[in-house]
């Protein structure tokens, strides 16, 4: 589509679709997952097992979902912010074809059992390449379009792009550093306790540039844009970028407490993991200060709701992923289902209402037409709210459990539990209630595809062509 300045959204269009379709898979294959917990004849053959299928719940959603909805909303931004066209329209046309053949290679791959068995990280060496190649040929297009921008100032959406475009591909190359032994194997070039310190080195900062910067250079334009209030302190969002991506970088060991990691590297993660809490609070207390004066637009504007609850997840997940790096807390809750309900929390409640509200501003914008329906945006909202809450207390509450009927001690100080099957039959009602917030929340996602798909339907047909 092409307006007064020319600017060019084919790839974000085609992006937007893929992220929608790709973030449908993942959510159906997670909800399969969570049943197969509970019920193993769900387990049909050996290409659907839970083993080959939670990579692929969490590679669709991470590269298939998050990925995609980022290329198509900084491609969006970087033109609106900078006032220029894209750099290469025709390069990201191509970059959209590569990435649709590279996810869907991906995902027979992990079906058929290659990977290297490292978590958010299990594509082969050969998927990996093609992943940095795709990887270069956004980046370029991102960096020459600010690089051309004929706006003086770089309002902070932009600092938050450019720290995703160099922070995914620093820690994604750095973990995936291999030895290949045949076409579809390989071995990681670390190994022992080395191995682990630089792949959740890797494993946290993917959580850092891809479900952090992504959704905060979403939402500094979103609630802006969408509430008509200036930004409550363009100051404090510089320093909180500035701090946010300095100690991200250091916190991936905390992952690894109690391990034969050493205790001074730990130590570090831990302290700069409890540092996080003020930058990340930084963007929630700017969320918080547009709206001063102004929360009535929670009822009366859709956009804002989602945003706004979005920042508010962020900063609830900012306390509560500190916490649980500190040694007394990480020693109840580790290895619990405590852990997913806390990722989920952030993935369901504060990635997926970003970008959705991302997408509900810039769609009906770029096919020149207005939102379908606000009253399915709404029912959108309540759905995927109430799925992630049942989702996550439920987690929180059985993770909690999980931890102490481990460590549970009698008189004699031997286990109280001391076959795990003990622990283990009480997580079913749990996991049942797991199942059922995932369903809820699917609905709510498919009602927001069916929006969206509405509202390009109802556009001029010049504009959907």
């Amino acid at each position: 589509m092409a307006n007064e300045i020319g600017y060019e959204y084919d790839a974000v269009k085609g992006f937007a679709l893929s992220s929608l379709f790709w973030a449908i898979v993942g959510l159906l294959v997670g909800i399969l997952i969570s049943i197969q917990l509970v019920y193993p004849q769900f387990n049909l053959t050996s290409w659907l097992t839970y083993g080959r299928l939670r990579p692929i719940h969490t590679n669709a959603l991470i590269y298939g979902f998050t990925v995609p909805a980022a290329f198509s909303l900084f491609f969006y931004l970087v033109q609106r912010l900078g006032r220029v066209p894209l750099a290469y329209p025709g390069l990201a046309r191509f970059t959209l074809y590569i990435f649709n053949i590279a996810i869907v290679l991906a995902a027979l791959s992990l079906f058929a059992g290659m990977s290297q068995s490292k978590e958010y990280s299990e594509l082969e060496w050969p998927l990996d390449i093609g992943v940095v190649i795709l990887w270069v040929l956004f980046s370029i297009n991102i960096i020459a379009t600010i690089m051309k921008r004929k706006e003086e100032q770089m309002y902070v959406s932009l600092w938050y792009i450019l720290a995703t475009v160099v922070g995914v591909a620093i820690v994604y190359i750095g973990n995936n550093i291999a030895v290949p032994v045949s076409l579809f194997k390989s071995y990681s070039a670390y190994a022992g306790a080395n191995d682990a310190n630089v792949q959740w080195w890797f494993g946290h900062n993917a959580v850092a540039f891809v479900f952090t910067t992504i959704p905060l250079a979403v939402f500094y334009y979103i609630l802006p844009k969408s509430s008509g209030a200036p930004l409550y302190s363009h100051r404090l969002s510089i320093v909180g970028f500035w701090s946010l991506v300095f100690a991200y970088l250091w916190t991936g060991a905390h992952h690894l407490v109690y391990t034969p990691l050493p205790d001074w590297i730990q130590t570090v993660a831990i302290a700069f993991s409890i540092f996080l809490i003020a930058p990340s609070w930084a963007s929630v207390i700017n969320g918080y200060g547009t709206l001063n004066g102004q929360w009535e637009q929670m009822r009366s504007n859709y956009l804002v709701k989602f945003i706004v609850l979005g920042i508010t997840f962020y900063g609830l997940q900012t306390i509560q992923g500190p916490s649980q790096a500190i040694r007394a807390f990480s020693a109840l809750i580790h290895y619990t289902d405590w852990v997913p309900g806390h990722v989920h929390m952030g993935t369901m409640g504060w990635v997926t209402m970003t970008v959705s509200a991302g997408f509900y501003y810039m769609l009906p914008r770029i096919y020149n037409t207005e939102i379908y329906s606000i009253k399915l945006a709404n029912l959108h909202f309540w759905l995927v709210l109430v799925g992630q809450l049942i989702y996550s207390v439920t987690m929180w509450i059985t993770g909690i459990r999980q931890g102490a009927m481990w460590q549970a001690v009698d008189t004699d100080g031997g286990l109280v539990y001391a076959n795990f099957i003990q622990t283990l039959t009480p997580n079913y009602p749990f996991w049942n209630m797991r199942t059922l917030g995932g369903v809820i929340f699917f609905a709510g996602f498919l009602v927001f595809v069916y929006n969206i798909l509405q509202t390009i339907r109802n556009a001029p047909a010049a504009q959907r062509a």
